[in-house]
C-alpha cells in the first residue's frame, strides 16, 4: 500500500512539472513578439523624422541647432541594435530607451520651434508628417502597453501553481 502511495505520488508530481511549461513557451513567445511590435513602431517614428527635418528645414533655415539636434538624436536610435537581447542586457536596455528619450526631447522641442511659424504649420506635406507622427506616437503606447501586458501575464504564469514547478 505504501509503494502504491509512493508511486502515486511520484506520477502526480511529474505530471504537474509539465502542466505549465506549454503555457510558459507560449507566453515568452507572446513577449518577444509584442516587444518586437514595441521597435517595430520606434523605427516607423525614427523613419519619419528626415522627411520631417527637411519639411522644417525649408521654412526655418535659422533653427539650425535644433534641426541638427533632431538629426543626431535619430542617427543615435538608429546606432543601437533593438534586438530581442535587449531586454536580458539592463545596460543595453537603458541605453536603448535613453536614446528613444532624446529622440523624443528632441522632437518636442522642434515642435515648439514650428509654433513660430505659422506658413510651416499650413504646409499640407508637414501637416501630413506630424499627422504622422502622432499615429505612431499612439502606436509606441499601445505597443508598449500590450508589451507590459504580455510580460505581466508572463510573471503571473511562472509564479502560479502548478506553472512554478516547472
Amino acid at each position: 500500500m505504501r509503494k502504491i502511495l509512493t508511486v502515486l505520488a511520484a506520477l502526480a508530481s511529474l505530471s504537474l512539472t509539465n502542466c505549465g511549461y506549454n503555457a510558459i513557451q507560449s507566453e515568452d513567445e507572446q513577449i518577444k513578439a509584442a516587444w518586437s511590435e514595441v521597435v517595430n513602431q520606434y523605427q516607423r517614428r525614427a523613419d519619419l523624422v528626415p522627411n520631417l527635418v527637411n519639411s522644417v528645414k525649408g521654412f526655418a533655415q535659422q533653427e539650425k541647432d535644433v534641426l541638427l539636434g533632431v538629426t543626431n538624436a535619430r542617427a543615435k536610435v538608429g546606432s543601437i541594435q533593438a534586438t530581442p537581447e535587449v531586454l536580458n542586457d539592463p545596460a543595453a536596455f537603458q541605453k536603448f530607451q535613453a536614446a528613444q528619450g532624446e529622440l523624443s526631447s528632441a522632437l518636442s522641442r522642434l515642435l515648439v520651434v514650428t509654433e513660430n511659424y505659422p506658413q510651416l504649420k499650413s504646409d499640407a506635406l508637414f501637416k501630413d508628417l506630424m499627422s504622422q507622427l502622432e499615429g505612431t506616437e499612439n502606436r509606441i503606447t499601445v505597443a508598449r502597453n500590450r508589451y507590459i501586458k504580455s510580460v505581466q501575464d508572463y510573471n503571473v504564469t511562472i509564479r502560479s501553481f502548478p506553472s512554478n514547478l516547472t
